[in-house]
């Protein structure tokens, strides 16, 4: 890589940390707690008209404030930017509401997930080959940074009052929902227009010195502050205008929340610009001086850029910090982070055996997901909810603004056909965590139960010797702790 172009990507890793330690200290005080206050308000007035009506305008503006979704667009040709971007949009409000009224009625997440994945697959089927791809990572990238602090607050506030002893299992599997919604109105967006194959538009910058690269971030600055100024400003005004309505928040909260937004804000545009100028270019570069030296070469080393990759994901570490939360540390935050790098890792190696061979995308996708539904019926429901939550969150902005160029780089130096064989990549990367996550609640859930019968047995065996009715704490710590990961319900109750 030209030096100029390393100390570009440089600047880019540091604006990156930065930009991340402002979001996520953004989100712990302002997004989150926005959902949650707008989730528990509008619930409270059971009056389910009115939260479905919200929850679609919420599942739409926080759409079209996807900074990833944007880059996606751009990368996309024979369709507008907006074009794309309001059809997704559109999409995901229509999915929350379907999210909704699964938690309203208390639908099994599975039955949800199944029946729509399978006429999801029946309109692929249908659809042409060019939009397939690009579908998939639709549903990928809406759910990002914004969207998923957003929607998950949103998920566990309408859960606590509508999901009744369900209520945690209830609360993972709105994401999940959400990401089927793009992947449609993406296909039936495909019976309108024809894709082609060649690339969307790529930035490219030429570097002659170090003051070339300050300049381009310095030009750069103004342009990301006012695209995440654009895109969080329904948001805010959304918010505002609830607290108007319902003030319930004290001047203090408000205060606070408003100084989180300011983080948001400034740590998003940071992270954007890190990423756009640094991250893009020397993705696409170093995809394609890696397909020029030795294709080969893709396979091994996707997998370990996949591994890192998904540490940088900020949607990512908002995920694992509510599941260790909702599940009380029985599942880390560093067990789900290990899941994700390795589903990250099996996702990029796939996406650069594709890239290398131009197979089809349906020889992935289509076992993939057959595997991730057929486990839905052997664990535990909290597992599927977050399994599915996943998938969606491990696909965010570093996958679109650098995976993505990654390979099309590496496309573009083998003579790929980059719609087909690129496009695609995000949503390998969406689906290997519903696997690999759903494969970790099963072996929890086996070595759970003989937990439960170790227990079960040493106890019976101190009634037998003591003649003696078995008290509570004489029954070891394991089936305390089971009970106390259930929340007490019955076995009968955890198969369901």
């Amino acid at each position: 890589m030209p030096k100029y172009d390393l100390a570009a990507f440089i600047i880019g890793a540091l604006l990156l940390i930065v930009g991340m330690a402002l979001y996520s200290l953004g989100t712990d005080v302002a997004v989150e707690p926005m959902g949650s206050y707008i989730g528990s308000q509008v619930t409270k007035t059971k009056r389910v008209m009115l939260i479905l009506a919200v929850c679609f305008i919420i599942g739409v503006i926080v759409t079209i404030a996807e900074p990833d979704l944007t880059v996606l667009a751009s990368q996309v040709p024979n369709i507008g930017n907006w074009t794309l971007i309001i059809t997704i949009a559109v999409g995901v409000g229509i999915f929350m509401l379907i999210a909704v009224l699964r938690t309203v009625l208390s639908v099994p997440l599975r039955y949800v997930l199944i029946f729509f994945y399978v006429a999801l697959f029946a309109l692929a089927a249908f659809s042409d080959a060019g939009f397939i791809p690009l579908a998939f990572d639709s549903g990928g990238v809406t759910t990002g940074p914004i969207t998923v602090p957003f929607i998950m607050a949103l998920g566990i506030g309408i859960s606590s009052v509508f999901g009744g002893k369900h209520s945690q299992d209830n609360s993972f599997g709105m994401i999940g929902v959400c990401s089927i919604g793009p992947i449609i109105a993406v296909l039936i967006l495909g019976l309108i227009y024809n894709p082609s194959s060649s690339a969307g538009a790529e930035t490219v910058y030429n570097f002659a010195s170090l003051t070339d690269v300050l300049k381009t971030y310095l030009h750069a600055f103004p342009h990301y502050f006012k695209e995440v100024g654009i895109a969080l400003a329904p948001i805010c005004a959304f918010f505002y205008l609830f607290f108007i309505i319902f003030r319930k928040l004290s001047k203090v909260a408000m205060l606070r929340i408003t100084v989180g937004i300011i983080y948001t804000y400034v740590g998003l545009s940071l992270f954007l610009t890190g990423v756009n100028i640094g991250f893009m270019p020397s993705g696409t570069y170093i995809g394609a001086m890696l397909a020029k030296t030795n294709k080969m070469l893709l396979i091994p080393i996707g997998m370990i850029v996949g591994a890192f990759i998904v540490l940088a994901e900020p949607a990512v570490h908002v995920l694992n910090k509510q599941v260790e939360e909702i599940t009380g540390g029985v599942i880390s935050r560093n067990t789900m982070l290990l899941v994700l790098a390795i589903s990250m890792s099996v996702a990029l190696a796939l996406s650069m055996m594709r890239v290398v061979t131009g197979i089809s995308i349906w020889y992935i996708i289509l076992p993939g997901y057959a595997i991730a539904l057929a486990l839905t019926f052997f664990v535990d429901k909290i597992f599927t909810g977050i399994a599915f939550d996943s998938g969606g969150v491990a696909s965010g902005p570093m996958t679109a603004t650098f995976v993505l160029p990654f390979a099309m780089g590496a496309c573009t130096q083998v003579g790929g056909n980059i719609l087909t064989d690129a496009f695609g990549i995000v949503a390998v990367v969406a689906m290997t965590p519903l696997v690999t996550l759903q494969v970790l609640g099963l072996i929890f859930k086996l070595k759970t139960n003989r937990a439960a019968r170790i227990a079960d047995a040493y106890a019976m065996s101190l009634l037998a010797t003591e003649g003696e009715a078995i008290e509570l704490d004489k029954i070891p710590v394991q089936k305390k702790r089971r009970r106390k990961i259930y929340g007490g319900r019955t076995d009968r109750e955890d198969r369901d």
